[in-house]
């Protein structure tokens, strides 16, 4: 039997992703912790930031309510973190039900479109970064993406006909989850609509969710260059958007945590001509190490002192409880009005 291309890079792939893993601990004392630690610093600051803009979103869907900012950088910070860990973002499960426990009178379809706002600020600065990115002669063209080792974008890469059953398997369960919903379409649509408030006030949207995400940006971009400095890469303006042109790409496929294997592979190609490839080997993996576990400390700790919760399990376990309980209470049938006893 003919060995599958595509199985061959994956395998190859998650090798290259754990030598590479093995290359970072062992040059731990060769890491300048100062850079790090700023590096870390200064990414805390873009995600207390960048949780502000989305605590504006929340505050226009919700006028009359009260929005304790407090809780919204929990559920942000704490949501993170567990995407570090986790694939396909299920870390946003938990963000939804944090904030929603923190807003009264709150419901998930509008927090989930309200997750959707901070999209546009993304969407304008990742084409600009990929754009500059891909005219560097480094970064690999799409046709390319199949020969990295990355497990998941590989394999898509490799099998285009699974990739677009992925897709379809995808749209047909949104169908049928509008399906579901379509005897409340109505309220359903409003509630969506009420997440997206802000967009619809483009002065107040630019002010309060555009600018301070810009704002959080550039905290960003100066926590990869102390990281590039930490791992000896070197910070530089053309090095920090390559990472965050690698970060663009990652985001599209987030099948692992943090997108682990697509950066990988991408950093060892883009930054080959630049350092070692030991040295590149130990950052590609490094970077992901030191931002998985700042970001799933500093949201545990969220999870411990703001909200009482021991664990990640026991969030999602009863975020659970709270959805099948809301189920329960739509679907208990309606007593009519004057039918008590008198």
């Amino acid at each position: 039997m003919t060995p599958d291309p595509g199985a061959q890079l994956i395998t190859a792939g998650v090798g290259d992703f754990f030598d590479a893993a093995g290359q970072f601990f062992s040059n731990l004392a060769d890491i300048r912790w100062g850079a790090l630690a700023l590096g870390l610093l200064c990414f805390g600051t873009y995600l207390t930031i960048r949780s502000r803009a989305f605590y504006n979103v929340l505050r226009a869907a919700y006028p009359t309510e009260n929005v304790p900012f407090k809780r919204i950088w929990g559920a942000y910070i704490a949501a993170y973190g567990f995407n570090n860990v986790v694939p396909a973002r299920g870390g946003d499960v938990i963000k939804a039900f944090l904030v929603k426990s923190s807003i009264p009178n709150s419901t998930y379809p509008a927090i989930a479109a309200a997750f959707f706002v901070e999209a546009g600020f993304d969407a304008s600065m990742g084409v600009f970064i990929l754009i500059f990115a891909f005219t560097q002669g480094v970064f690999p063209k799409p046709p390319d993406f199949s020969k990295l080792h990355a497990f998941d974008l590989s394999f898509f890469a490799s099998h285009p006909r699974f990739l677009l059953f992925v897709m379809t398997a995808l749209a047909i369960a949104g169908l049928a989850a509008f399906a579901l919903l379509s005897t409340k379409v109505k309220a359903f649509w409003a509630r969506v609509r009420q997440g997206l408030t802000i967009i619809f006030d483009r002065r107040r949207y630019f002010k309060e969710v555009w600018l301070v995400q810009f704002g959080a940006w550039l905290f960003r971009f100066t926590a990869f260059w102390f990281l590039l400095d930490a791992f000896h890469i070197g910070g530089s303006v053309k090095n920090v958007l390559l990472v965050l042109g690698v970060n663009a790409v990652a985001a599209v496929v987030p099948f692992t945590p943090g997108g682990a294997g697509v950066q990988q592979a991408f950093l060892v190609k883009v930054f080959a001509g630049t350092a070692t490839g030991a040295t590149v080997a130990a950052y590609s993996v490094g970077q992901q190490i030191a931002i998985a576990a700042f970001s799933l400390g500093v949201g545990f700790v969220a999870l411990v002192t703001i909200f009482r919760f021991r664990s990640f399990k026991e969030v999602i376990a009863a975020g659970k409880a709270s959805r099948a309980a809301e189920r329960d209470a739509e679907n208990a049938p309606q007593e009519p009005v004057g039918s008590g006893l008198q």
